[in-house]
């Protein structure tokens, strides 16, 4: 039964390896998106220190990589000085994980603040007959967000930018996607998107935080398992040195 037992810990911690190498690349995609999308929205976003979650995880996920490499020829070779470099290391990026998820936290709190402080700065310097990156920016949000204006389309009256136009319109972005004809003019309200993009800019970037946040949750939880299985096959190692080995023929170390 015993025997049964390593066995299935070997092979478990095995397979959980050649997962470990999936999740690297799925860690380093999550926070390669991070980064392109904060990239879209860092005009609304003082506070650069919200990517430290996704520095974090990208470098985990590199780590994780590594953590592979080493777990599978420890448990094929059944090293016990691998094995335990191998627990010892998915043991500090565990705890790495768990900053992760606090940091992640602490940080989806503070985006609406953040958003409420910066959005009427970015709104007000808004020029769209020679957009600079932040004017790119409003009008990139407000297609892909399907809004206008901080709270509503309203808002735009209060801008300097609405002020010296004088044509009593708002920036074509405004305008609903199906219509060809739109021209941003207060006139016709029901042509234009009716929902703020403030409200609608926090729920994505607080959806991007929970994509790293999750993502570390659940890897985390792998690393667990793979920690315990490591641990199994380290103790049956020492108390019988001669339990069977997973390749017939292999070394002890």
């Amino acid at each position: 039964m015993g025997q049964c037992g390593i066995t299935s810990s070997k092979t478990v911690l095995v397979f959980l390896n050649l997962i470990f190498w999936a999740a690297a690349g799925i860690l380093c995609y999550v926070g390669a998106y991070v980064f392109i999308t904060y990239d879209d929205y860092d005009h609304f976003f003082e506070d650069v220190y919200t990517l430290i979650p996704a520095v974090i995880i990208i470098a985990v996920g590199t780590l994780l990589f590594i953590i592979g490499l080493i777990g599978c020829c420890a448990t094929i070779r059944e090293s016990r000085c691998g094995l335990a470099t191998f627990v010892i290391i998915l043991l500090l990026v565990f705890v790495t994980e768990v900053v992760v998820v606090v940091l992640g936290y602490i940080y989806r709190a503070k985006v609406e603040d953040e958003v409420d402080h910066s959005i009427q700065k970015v709104y007000n310097g808004y020029n769209g007959t020679n957009p600079d990156a932040a004017s790119r920016a409003i009008d990139y949000v407000q297609r892909q967000l399907r809004c206008c204006g901080i709270h509503n389309y309203s808002d735009w009256e209060k801008t300097v930018w609405f002020k010296q136009t004088k044509n009593n319109s708002v920036p074509l972005s405004c305008c609903k996607a199906a219509l060809s004809n739109c021209t941003g003019s207060l006139t016709r309200p029901m042509d234009l998107y009716s929902e703020g993009c403030e409200a609608l800019v926090v729920k994505k970037l607080q959806e991007i935080m929970m994509y790293v946040i999750w993502a570390a949750l659940a890897f985390a939880a792998i690393q667990l398992l793979g920690m315990l299985c490591a641990c199994i096959v380290l103790c049956r190692r020492s108390r019988d040195p001669a339990y069977e080995l997973l390749i017939t023929g292999g070394t002890y170390a």
